[in-house]
C-alpha cells in the first residue's frame, strides 16, 4: 500500500525557546522549552514521534484501517484521527466511558469525529481489557481487519521513535522533563539522552503504575533499562484531565510571560507547575539548565476525569 507520508512531514528538530521565569532565575537555573508542539500542525509533539513509526508499520502490513484507545480528552485519539484524514485511512477510536455516548461530544471528540473517526464507547470495566489480544480479535470481528495501536500510541516502535527526542537534547540541557500519560515518551527520551543527562517524568494520572510501565516499555524497545530517569507523582491534580484554580492561574500567567498560546492543562501545565515546585525545593543545581518538553495540542482541553 502506498501512502502519501509527505503529508506528515515534520519540523525537526523542534526548536528550543528560552523561558522567562523568576522561580528558576532566583535559583540560578535556566529554563528552556522544547517546542515539540510545533513539529506538525495536526500531529504535534510526542504524538507525531509515537504515531509515525506505527503508521509506517501499518502501511507495510497493508492495513487501511487503524483502531486505537483513549479517554474522552485523549490527544492520542485526536492525533490518530488527524493522521487518518491526512493519509486516507479509516480510523476507529474505542473511548473509555459508555455513558459518554448519550452526551454531546466534547471539543476533543468532536474534532475526532470531524476528522472521520468512528467513535465506539465502552464501559470502563470493558476498557480495562484494552491490551487483551482476545478483545482485539473481537473488535476486528466488529469493525473489520485493522492495525491496533495501543492507548497513547505507546509500544516498542513508538518508544524507539521518542529516543530521537532525547538525542535532539544532547548538549543542550542537564535535565529534560516531560508530562507522562502512558510513559512511552519518557521511556524513549531517557534512552536518547547522554549519560551525563537525567530526565524527569511528571505523571498526569494517579495510581503509581508508571514506573513498572516505563521499565516494560524499555525492555520491549531496547531489551532492558535505559537512561537516568525518575517520576514525581505529586502534580496530577487528582487525576487525568483534573485541574484546579491554582493550576489554571499558573498556566495563564506562564503563557502570558512567555508569549505562548494557552497551555494544555492536561499535560503541559502540570509539567511546568511541577518543575516550578521542584525548583523552589532546590531540586536543580545552581547553574544548571532544565528543559520542559512541550507536547500535545495547544489550548486547554480540561474536563472531568474520564
Amino acid at each position: 500500500m502506498s501512502l502519501r507520508f509527505e503529508a506528515l512531514a515534520p519540523r525537526l528538530p523542534s526548536p528550543l525557546q528560552e523561558a522567562a521565569d523568576e522561580h528558576f532565575a532566583r535559583r540560578g537555573v535556566r529554563l528552556l522549552l522544547k517546542r515539540d508542539d510545533l513539529i506538525h500542525t495536526s500531529l504535534p509533539g510526542n504524538k507525531w514521534r509515537k504515531l509515525a513509526p506505527n503508521l509506517r508499520a501499518a502501511a507495510e502490513a497493508g492495513h487501511r484501517s487503524l483502531l486505537t484507545f483513549g479517554g474522552a480528552y485523549s490527544n492520542h485519539l485526536r492525533a490518530t484521527a488527524a493522521a487518518g484524514r491526512l493519509l486516507g485511512l479509516r480510523t476507529i477510536g474505542v473511548v473509555r466511558g459508555e455513558e459518554l455516548a448519550d452526551r454531546p461530544l466534547n471539543p476533543s471528540l468532536a474534532r475526532c469525529a470531524a476528522d472521520g473517526m468512528l467513535l465506539h464507547f465502552v464501559p470502563r470495566s470493558v476498557y480495562r481489557r484494552r491490551a487483551d489480544p482476545e478483545w482485539h480479535t473481537q473488535l476486528r470481528a466488529m469493525f473489520g481487519e485493522c492495525a491496533v495501536i495501543p492507548e497513547g500510541g505507546s509500544n516498542a516502535a513508538a518508544v524507539r521513535g521518542c529516543a530521537e527526542l532525547g538525542r535532539e537534547l544532547r548538549g543542550h540541557t542537564d535535565v529534560a522533563a516531560v508530562a507522562c500519560g502512558t510513559g512511552g515518551t519518557l521511556a524513549g527520551m531517557a534512552e536518547g539522552l547522554s549519560a551525563a543527562q537525567r530526565c524527569i517524568g511528571v505523571p498526569v494520572l494517579k495510581g503509581g503504575f508508571l514506573p513498572d510501565e516505563v521499565r516494560r516499555l524499555q525492555r520491549d524497545a531496547f531489551g532492558g533499562p535505559r537512561g537516568d530517569w525518575s517520576l514525581d507523582e505529586r502534580f496530577h491534580c487528582g487525576g487525568y484531565a483534573r485541574t484546579s484554580g491554582e493550576l489554571a492561574d499558573f498556566a495563564a500567567a506562564f503563557a502570558t510571560r512567555n508569549g505562548l498560546p494557552p497551555l494544555d492543562h492536561v499535560y503541559v501545565a502540570k509539567l511546568l507547575f511541577g518543575l516550578t515546585a521542584l525548583a523552589a525545593e532546590g531540586a536543580f543545581a545552581r547553574g544548571s539548565t532544565v528543559t520542559a518538553v512541550v507536547t500535545g495540542f495547544p489550548g486547554p482541553t480540561t474536563g472531568p476525569e474520564c
